[in-house]
């Protein structure tokens, strides 16, 4: 309890420090169409909270992110428990995961524009740039299991379901609740990101380019306060549901 009381402080903390580094910015450019005032911000915020609108916005660009982090842990589990048991096909697999870890985000955007429909794209965008993150932590956890602990199973039992479920998941847990935490911040920014480039109906990312376009700089930091809330909620959902289990 005390430990979850820290870390909702030193977030607080965090976001109040974003607060006092967009007044500066004000201060020192003197520019306060820009750089609008936290009072400004804040007020921007509540207002939005209070709209139902924003709320169809948050349910689009959740419902993006839940469902590319579930096609993503789909794809990249299996993947990476393969890549984990077959040194071949992790060496295979290898220079395709580093293409999709790294390729600029606009470049595999413009890819899956001309490959799919506009409303697909942000979906698909962030499951491709998900799954190799999910997967590798998945491989890294299958290669760093102790071998003694497989040679258990191997006495009593061959490779099958049971064995995936109760032996080897809980073993890369670890691994896997880490890599979900990073998926949650950097698939949301490429859900709204990619919202606000194919302009996706009822999406913070649609929202984002209205605000931009009408210079309302207050709605965009307080739609960017509201993604840092979404982040911090899925994000704890990982450690929650592990922590029930323990």
């Amino acid at each position: 309890m005390r430990r979850n009381r820290q870390e909702i402080l030193s977030t607080l903390l965090g976001i109040v420090l974003i607060g006092c580094l967009i007044q500066a910015a004000g201060w020192l450019r003197g520019d306060s169409l820009v750089f609008p005032g936290v009072p400004e911000i804040l007020r921007a915020f509540f207002h939005l909270l209070a709209e139902a609108r924003t709320w169809r916005l948050i349910a689009t660009t959740l419902a993006h992110l839940l469902q590319a982090l579930a096609l993503s842990s789909l794809i990249g589990i299996p993947l990476g428990m393969a890549e984990g048991a077959a040194g071949f096909l992790y060496r295979l697999l290898r220079p395709l995961m580093i293409f999709l870890r790294s390729v600029p985000m606009i470049v595999m955007v413009i890819i899956i524009m001309v490959m799919t429909k506009y409303e697909h794209v942000p979906l698909a965008a962030a499951t491709l740039l998900l799954i190799p993150l999910i997967s590798e932590a998945v491989c890294e956890g299958m290669r760093r299991i102790e071998p003694e602990l497989l040679d258990v199973y191997r006495l009593n039992s061959s490779f099958n379901l049971y064995v995936l479920l109760r032996v080897y998941l809980p073993l890369t847990a670890g691994y896997l609740k880490q890599a979900y935490i990073s998926a949650v911040g950097m698939g949301i920014r490429i859900v709204v990101s990619t919202e606000y480039l194919v302009q996706s109906k009822d999406s913070l990312g649609k929202a984002i380019y209205s605000s931009s376009y009408f210079n309302e700089y207050q709605d965009i930091y307080a739609y960017a306060l509201i993604m840092i809330l979404l982040v911090l909620l899925v994000g704890s959902l990982p450690v929650l549901l592990s922590g029930k289990r323990e």
